[in-house]
């Protein structure tokens, strides 16, 4: 059986050495780290994420700024939003809760995002950074931060071995694996136009899955004691729960728990990971803040 790996212990620990730092930080210098959390629109799922963001920080002594915009605000509005905390000395960290309404251009509005307060690590020169050999972003986006954190927090090497890399979104697949590159494993990354997919995954110690499909990676695509880290959470019709869903990873759990050697459960895996990196990276912002 696969060593389950703890992701909401792991990330209870960052959370305490957060906690420690921002306790450091305003006794010896005064400095409250604060972030910015800039909502546009109602939507259900992204006003949750939010609050349990805007919780997050509360429970650490990060000062949570918030910023809620009606759905209708114009681009240029939104920008001017941005300028202003950009300008703040109090803000520390902003993040844009994404997706954003239709009529804005995402990409225009990450980008007029200070590279000093980034802490979504989504900014094109904080990517750009990530993606060059020798250089180093100002911040490294959270959810695979806390892939990363969570190897080798559990003892798991990365360097010299194979990871695969299950899907190439911005906000995770592709960041992920340049995080493993920098780590020196050989890395690859198989998509929904890689043909025999499983092929390539049965070769990786390391198997990142951010897909987005619902168990899609069976056990007989997994080589025995690898490690599996399951970023995808989809919910599946259960009529046993009283919500009628529960949800499932990209992984099929059962089966990937009998042959890995090291697996990520969801809920409770990377999930909890993504805001304790968040917080963790606040915190650097407001650190980088008081040595320069």
């Amino acid at each position: 059986m696969a060593q389950i790996i703890d992701g909401k212990a792991i990330a209870a620990d960052i959370r305490r050495e957060v906690a420690a730092d921002v306790a450091t930080l305003s006794s010896a210098h005064s400095v409250v780290p604060g972030l910015a959390v800039v909502i546009v629109g109602s939507r259900k799922d992204s006003q949750t994420y939010v609050n349990m963001k805007r919780k997050a920080c509360a429970e650490v002594g990060i000062r949570s700024v918030d910023v809620d915009l009606p759905e209708d605000i114009s681009e240029l509005a939104l920008v001017a939003e941005v300028h202003r905390l950009n300008a703040d000395p109090a803000v520390h960290g902003i993040l844009v809760q994404l997706p954003l309404p239709k009529h804005i251009n995402e990409e225009k509005i990450l980008s007029e995002i200070s590279i000093e307060k980034d802490v979504d690590g989504f900014h094109p020169l904080n990517i750009g950074k990530l993606a060059m050999k020798g250089r180093e972003p100002l911040f490294v986006p959270c959810t695979p931060k806390g892939c990363m954190e969570l190897l080798s927090r559990s003892g798991v090497t990365v360097k010299g071995k194979r990871a695969v890399v299950v899907g190439r979104s911005n906000i995770v697949g592709l960041p992920v694996s340049l995080l493993l590159l920098k780590a020196d494993a050989t890395v690859s990354i198989v998509h929904s136009r890689t043909p025999d997919p499983e092929s390539i995954v049965r070769e990786a110690d390391i198997v990142i899955a951010a897909a987005g499909q619902a168990m899609m990676i069976k056990g007989d695509w997994i080589k025995p004691g690898a490690a599996v880290i399951d970023v995808g959470t989809n919910s599946v019709d259960d009529p046993t729960r009283k919500s009628g869903y529960r949800l499932v990873g990209d992984v099929d759990f059962a089966e990937v728990s009998k042959i890995a050697g090291y697996l990520t459960p969801v809920p409770g895996g990377v999930g909890p990971m993504t805001v304790a990196m968040l917080l963790k990276n606040t915190v650097d912002g407001a650190k980088r803040g008081i040595v320069e």
